[in-house]
């Protein structure tokens, strides 16, 4: 079984993505583990003590910038967790920022439940 890091600082969002996810058709989605984090330190400190197989990672979080976690991460030693920002600032500057950051993959919102669903499908390996 896989484990999704939601790293999403509002609640109504991480309500959304869990519920979205639970009912997924696709296996790999609906049966993945879903932790969350609010902020960018609770983020390290799931990390720190968890398998961690893909992040969605939000942007814009009480403590910082997200792209600030990809660029730790994408510094660490292997392996490392697949990370798709996931945000409203959808200029192309940001995608490219994401991408140079460290992120594997980029979602906009606000988003389609299948977009989500294919996105994290996308990452996940049975």
């Amino acid at each position: 079984m896989s484990t999704i890091l939601l790293v999403e600082d509002e609640e109504l969002n991480r309500t959304l993505v869990k519920a979205v996810l639970s009912r997924s058709t696709d296996p790999l989605v609906r049966e993945a583990r879903v932790v969350d984090a609010t902020s960018l330190a609770a983020a390290r400190s799931q990390i720190a003590t968890d398998h961690i197989d893909l992040i969605l990672l939000d942007m814009n979080l009480p403590d910082g910038n997200g792209l600030t976690l990809a660029r730790e991460l994408s510094e660490a030693d292997p392996p490392k967790p697949t990370v798709v920002a996931v945000t409203a600032s959808v200029l192309p500057q940001d995608r490219a920022a994401a991408i140079e950051a460290g992120c594997d993959d980029f979602l906009d919102k606000p988003y389609a439940a299948a977009d989500l669903v294919a996105t994290i499908a996308r990452h996940l390996t049975p």
